[in-house]
């Protein structure tokens, strides 16, 4: 088949294009859902407790991510301002993950327990108060909003259906650990708990 035969003709053009990217995604995508590396978690990485939970879902829904990256890349400049490199096994349990591209504002992959809650609750009513330079925009609205403790558990139950190993104890006890918490506690919780595996903190 001469080139110019599918130039000329933008069905069968289309037709290769589909065929090419889907023998591209077999080949590179397919060997990589099946590694252990890739599909299990690290070592000390579990499920998100509730109220953890309930913060993972702030983030993603103010986005956080839009401007925190979570993945320290194997850069000898990362690794020396962030820590460890990032491992897929970290992030077993984030849907969507949380990886990110841009870095507005820094990442945020090994944050945990780096500042105090107070810390954290003034940068989030604030960033000014804390970072003079920031651009961060404040969220005052978080300390206002409580965590809908049905949907927390509805969430858990969600997940075990798709894997994650939530026990049934882990799940009726749910609405009790959200119960009275605002958004805010669940945002800090959430930052509070990355990049605290014992890979990470060795």
């Amino acid at each position: 088949m001469r080139h110019e035969t599918i130039e000329k003709s933008v069905n069968l053009m289309m037709v290769l294009i589909v065929l090419a990217v889907s023998g591209g995604g077999l080949i590179e995508l397919v060997p990589l859902m099946m590694s252990p590396e890739i599909t299990e978690a690290a070592e000390g990485v579990e499920p998100y407790p509730p109220l953890r939970l309930a913060g993972r879902d702030v983030y993603v829904r103010e986005g956080c991510y839009n401007c925190h990256s979570q993945m320290v890349r194997p850069f000898r400049s990362e690794t020396e301002r962030y820590g460890p490199y990032s491992i897929a096994g970290e992030s077993v349990y984030d849907r969507p993950f949380q990886f990110g591209s841009k870095r507005t504002g820094p990442d945020l992959a090994r944050v945990g327990g780096r500042y105090s809650d107070e810390w954290h609750y003034v940068h989030l009513l604030n960033p000014r108060d804390v970072v003079p330079e920031s651009n961060m925009p404040a969220y005052p609205w978080l300390e206002r909003r409580t965590v809908d403790s049905n949907l927390v558990v509805t969430k858990m139950k969600t997940l075990k259906m798709l894997g994650d190993p939530y026990t049934d104890d882990q799940i009726a006890g749910a609405a009790a650990a959200v119960e009275g918490k605002t958004e805010m506690d669940a945002l800090i919780a959430y930052l509070q708990g990355l990049g605290t595996n014992p890979r990470v903190r060795r």
